[in-house]
C-alpha cells in the first residue's frame, strides 16, 4: 500500500535551466542526478525533489513544497540577503508580518521561485504533535534517562 511507500516532492519548472541556477544560487541545492525527464534533488535527510520541464509550471496558486527549519527568522533573513522577496497574505486567520505569519503551532514564510512555484519555508512552534518534535522528544528522553 502506499502507506508503506516513501513520498517525493515534483516541481514544474518552464525553463530547466533558469530553476536550477535558482535552486542552486539562491537555495544553495544540487541536483543529484539528471535524468532525461529532469533533475533530481535529494535533501539531507533523504527526501527527493524530482523538477521537470513543463508550460504549466507556476499556475498553481498553492504551496507546491515546504522546509521545515528550526530558526524561521535566520531562513528568511539568509533568503532575503539573496534576492528572495516573501509574500504578504492577509487571509482571515493567517496574516504576515515582514514575511512571517504566526499560529498556535507554526511559523511560516513564502516566496517564489523563478517559476511561479510558491514555497514554504516553516518552523513548528508548538509543543504538539509532529514529526520532528516526536524525534526530538525521543532523542530527549534517551538522554535524560
Amino acid at each position: 500500500m502506499l502507506s508503506q511507500l516513501e513520498p517525493y516532492s515534483v516541481l514544474p519548472a518552464r525553463d530547466l535551466a533558469r530553476a536550477r541556477r535558482f535552486y542552486q544560487d539562491v537555495l544553495g541545492m544540487e541536483p543529484e542526478e539528471e535524468r532525461v525527464e529532469g533533475l533530481l534533488y535529494r535533501t539531507p535527510k533523504g527526501a527527493v525533489i524530482m523538477m521537470y520541464e513543463t508550460e504549466n509550471a507556476g499556475t498553481a496558486a498553492n504551496t507546491a513544497i515546504g522546509f521545515d527549519t528550526d530558526d524561521i527568522e535566520a531562513e528568511v533573513a539568509v533568503l532575503r540577503g539573496r534576492g528572495v522577496t516573501f509574500e504578504e497574505y492577509d487571509f482571515p486567520g493567517l496574516k504576515t508580518e515582514n514575511g512571517i505569519a504566526t499560529t498556535i503551532e507554526d511559523r511560516a514564510a513564502w516566496f517564489k521561485d523563478t517559476e511561479g512555484n510558491i514555497i514554504c519555508v516553516s518552523q513548528t512552534v508548538s509543543l504538539g504533535s509532529s514529526p520532528r518534535r516526536e524525534r526530538e522528544d525521543s532523542a530527549n528522553s534517551t538522554v535524560s534517562d
